[in-house]
């Protein structure tokens, strides 16, 4: 087909278009997305302030025993900490697949529960989120 075709006829060009990307959406619903495995392995992300602290004391004021107590949760394959300088404390945990996310959240809020005796007072006012990090927010970080 001729390309100068569509180039005379944009309203054509443009209908087509629309009808395409609507045929799309219709057929988005139907697909099996249920049936396909799990690429990414589930994670959860504990976040902690501690006002006023270098990254050093974060590490071992707060993340230090919240990593003391991981190590009893079901399917746990590894995490990461990181404390910055503005005394943010940011640690992922990484579950092995097929882990259902829901009580892997339970688990380590749990776990970080039993961490609280140890754990300056300050940060415990300032709150400690224990949150599921969805795949697509994974995949952008990555």
């Amino acid at each position: 087909m001729n390309p100068y075709f569509f180039i005379d006829r944009p309203i054509f060009a443009s209908v087509l278009s629309i009808i395409i990307v609507v045929i799309g959406l219709v057929a988005l619903q139907t697909l099996p997305v249920a049936q396909f495995p799990q690429i990414t392995p589930p994670m959860i992300q504990i976040d902690a302030d501690y006002p006023g602290a270098n990254a050093e004391v974060v590490a071992e004021a707060v993340a230090r025993p919240i990593e003391v107590q991981l190590p009893g949760i079901d399917n746990l394959l590894y995490y990461e900490s990181i404390s910055t300088n503005d005394g943010h404390m940011m640690m992922r945990l990484t579950f092995e697949i097929g882990t259902d996310i829901d009580i892997a959240q339970v688990q380590t809020l749990n776990r970080q529960r039993l961490a609280e005796p140890q754990l300056p007072a300050e940060v415990i006012r300032q709150g400690i989120t224990v949150k599921k990090l969805h795949r697509i927010y994974w995949l952008l970080l990555h």
